[in-house]
Formats: structure tokens, sequence, C-alpha cells
């Protein structure tokens, strides 16, 4: 069959060919890289969940900024950028919002599900609004991406079931000192899970907050230039700065293939950036900005509850008796019949009558048993546990090491004894023995650890042995 001459294209070829190109030159589609979200078990309703009821923790636990001229101006920029995230991505469940701290580290972080927390450390460096809202659209593209709850997918571990993680900030109180987290990571625990993200979703995430940028009309080399200066912040303090870099790790060549990734994008048209002037002396007129560390030592448990009789009066004996407890799919372990079992998110404990409670204004935690588990910094035994009890240490700056850490078993597995001595809320010194093996997924620590005032070490010894020796890891191989 012939084919007809063809002078030109039809009007049908030639809408198509137009819309081809309109999407072609739409500002930031100039072939920017592809972002592909990770696997993930959960749903973006699960996010929300998850974040409200974290949200709902770091609001009662960190300084939050009451000011009507800053949040309606975070919220102003966090709002541009949400409307510049790929619809394809912003799950309608989502609610976002952009709270300011008082927190003079540079730190920002967005919870699953769309809640933002912006330290004005932060805000205090940013030399314009467009680095400012490169760190905003940078986490804005992790709950884009869900790689919070992508985190808790790869990890696979039983005890990080929705519901159980949700409230993991804060963790485990060693004495007397408020919030000396033995549970310890960024964001008061939260960060071992949900916040510490690879240098995979770190580069995931710098690309599409370029994207975002773009097409909320920012340069995203402002992005680059902002890590930049995080960058140099950290090492003018030692590499002990910025806590922002402890759970965004630096993929590597940031800084080229940010500005590459801004070379392939249309920019759109630039918004009115005069608010960031008017809002940084609004900033500079608030009370002095607190550290981490000041916050912590002023949070109360996340897991205090009902309290176990009175700390500082005598502790009864440990009971002959021995029931069963467990932690979900984890393990399982005999205690004293007469201790009492206090389950928080991120681990349990097992205290004798008087061993938890009130005392002098503050949650204290003096006598009994541990069990928890913590991300593993390496996957070295040694070199995990004492990545994490340097961050133990770090809040509990009277913590001490007793003796050299021993090797032991925990339920058949290779195990570390680690011997520690810490000032005692009661006065005088308790003791504390950290026990530490890995799961099988090979990248969580769980541990059993036992604290007891030093004058009654000798009373407790024989049921803390009884207990270590009874644990069962019966997590999934």
């Amino acid at each position: 069959m012939s084919r007809a001459p063809r002078p030109g294209l039809s009007w049908t070829s030639r809408a198509a060919a137009l819309a081809v190109a309109a999407c072609l030159l739409a500002p930031g589609l100039l072939a920017q890289t592809p972002v592909k979200p990770p696997k993930n078990r959960y749903t973006p309703q699960q996010d929300v969940e998850l974040g409200r009821e974290a949200a709902a923790e770091v609001r009662k636990q960190y300084p939050v900024i009451q000011n009507e001229r800053i949040a309606r101006y975070l919220t102003t920029l966090g709002d541009r950028l949400v409307k510049a995230a790929p619809p394809e991505l912003d799950e309608q469940v989502y609610q976002y919002s952009f709270t300011p701290v008082n927190l003079k580290e540079i730190n920002a972080f967005a919870l699953p599900g769309g809640p933002m927390f912006i330290h004005r450390g932060l805000v205090d460096v940013a030399g314009s609004e467009e680095q400012l809202a490169g760190v905003m659209a940078h986490e804005l593209a992790h709950v884009l991406l869900r790689h919070g709850t992508a985190n808790a997918s790869k990890a696979q571990n039983p005890w990080l079931q929705l519901g159980q993680i949700a409230g993991a900030i804060g963790g485990a109180v060693v004495g007397g000192s408020k919030g000396a987290a033995i549970a310890q990571g960024s964001q008061f625990g939260l960060g071992t899970l949900m916040l510490k993200y690879s240098r995979e979703f770190e580069k995931q995430a710098d690309l599409l907050g370029a994207q975002i940028m773009a097409r909320a009309g920012y340069d995203p080399r402002a992005l680059a230039q902002m890590f930049e200066t995080i960058e140099r912040a950290s090492q003018s303090t030692g590499g002990s700065g910025p806590q922002w870099l402890n759970s965004h790790p630096n993929p590597g060549n940031r800084t080229q293939y940010i500005n590459k990734e801004a070379e392939a994008l249309s920019i759109a048209r630039a918004p009115d950036t005069s608010g960031f002037a008017e809002i940084k002396p609004v900033f500079a007129s608030l009370p002095p900005s607190k550290s981490m560390g000041d916050t912590a030592r002023a949070a109360p448990a996340a897991d205090a509850g009902a309290p176990v009789g009175t700390p500082g009066r005598p502790l009864p004996p440990p009971s002959s008796q021995y029931r069963a407890i467990s932690g979900g799919k984890v393990f399982q372990a005999s205690v004293p019949s007469n201790w009492t079992t206090l389950s928080s998110t991120s681990a349990i404990k097992v205290v004798p009558e008087n061993g938890y409670g009130p005392l002098n204004g503050q949650t204290v935690f003096t006598c009994g048993v541990e069990f928890g588990i913590v991300k593993a910094e390496s996957r070295d035994l040694a070199q995990a546990t004492n990545a994490w009890l340097t961050a133990v240490a770090h809040n509990n700056p009277g913590l001490q090491a007793a003796g050299t850490p021993q090797q032991t078993r925990i339920s058949g597995r290779s195990a570390l004894a680690t011997p520690l001595v810490n000032p005692s809320p009661l006065g005088g010194r308790e003791r504390i023995a950290v026990y530490t093996t890995f799961l099988a997924d090979g990248s969580t620590l769980f541990y059993y650890l036992t604290v007891v005032p030093e004058t009654d070490a000798d009373a407790f010894q024989g049921a803390f042995r009884r207990v270590g020796q009874s644990i069962r890891l019966t997590e999934v191989r």
C-alpha cells in the first residue's frame, strides 16, 4: 500500500511534539538524574503514624521556638519546597510541619511522614535563603523517598516494629544522669534507626533535593555551598561539630555531583528571598541557644513509668524464684520473681523494689538489669561496643572503665563483657557491667547490662549472673 505524501506534521502530531517540547523545557526537567525510592515494607500511612508519634516526643524534649514570625517564615519556605516535590512521591497522607528549635548545633532532620525540625544553629550559619532551603529540600527528599522506614525495612530486626520504634526517643538512663541514653544515637536514640542514613541514601537526597530546589526557583549550587560550610564547621572543631554530619555521611564528591546536577536543571523563576534577611535578627533576639547535651540532661527518661518503690531505701534481696520474660522475637530470659519489668520502645528494664523512681527531681535507675538493642557502627564487636559506649560516656562524664573488656558468650554467641563504674545518684559509686553481642543481621548490637550501688554489689552478683546465663536470643537467622 502506497503512503500519502507528508508535506508536514498533522495537527495531532504537531500538538504531541509541542507537548514533548514543553516537558523538556519545564523548570527542573532537563535530563535530571532519576531517583528511585528504595524497597520499603511499611506503608505511607505507617510513615505518618510513626512520624507523628516521634515528633510529639521531640517537641516534649527539644526547646521549640515559640515565635510567630519565625514559624511563619519556615512554614512558607517549607510549603514552597513541598509544592515543588515530584507529585508521584508526595503522598496525600503526608503531614508536613516545619518546627524551629533553639539548639546551637548545625542540624535539621525530618521524620517519616513529614515533620521537620530546624536547629537555630543551621539558620545562624546559612548565608542565604537558598542555602537554608537547600538543607530543607534535602531533608524533604528523605521524607519523599521514605528513607527512614526503608532503614527499618533493611534492618529486618523483629524488635523494630511500628509502635515499638515510634517512641524510640530517649532510651534507658544509666544511673542518675537525666537523658544519659544507653540506647544513644543522634536525635536521642531515634537516629540509630530512622535518621542515620547510608551514603547511597544521602546521594539520593542530595540529587532529589537539588531537583526540588530548581523547581522552587533556587539555584541547587547553594546546597553544595551549604555542605561546604558544614564541613568547614566540622573541621574547625576537630570533627566533633555539626551533628548533621553524624547522621548524614558525605557520599564523596558531593559538591561535584550536585553542581553537575544543577547544570542539567532549569531553574524556575526565583522567589522573593527578602524574608531571610528580615528573620535573621529575629533569631538573634531569642534567648541563648542550648546544646544537645543541655537538652538531654534536662529531658525526662523516655521510658519513665510508675516508680518501683523509693530509690534510697534498702534493696530487698533477689528472690530464689525466677520467672520468664521475653523481648518480642529478640530474646527470652529468666529474672527474679520479686523484680518488676519496665518496658520501653528501646529497652526492657527489670528492677528490684526501690531500684527505679524519682529522686531529687529526676527519675533514676539505681539497681537492676536492662536488655536492649542499638545500631552497630562496625561489624567488629569490639569496635562497635566501644563506639556505642563512647557515645554513652559523652553524656555521662563520670562513667569510667573499671577493667579490660573480656570475651564471654551470650546465648552461645561470642560476646564482650565490659565493666564500668559511675557516680551513683544515691551517693558513692555504682557498678555497671555491659554485655554485648551481634544479632543475626550483623549490624545490630544486643546488650544486657547490670547496675547496682557498689555497697550492694555482692548481694546481687549471683542474680545478675543467673539472668545473664538464662538469655536466649530468638530472632530468626
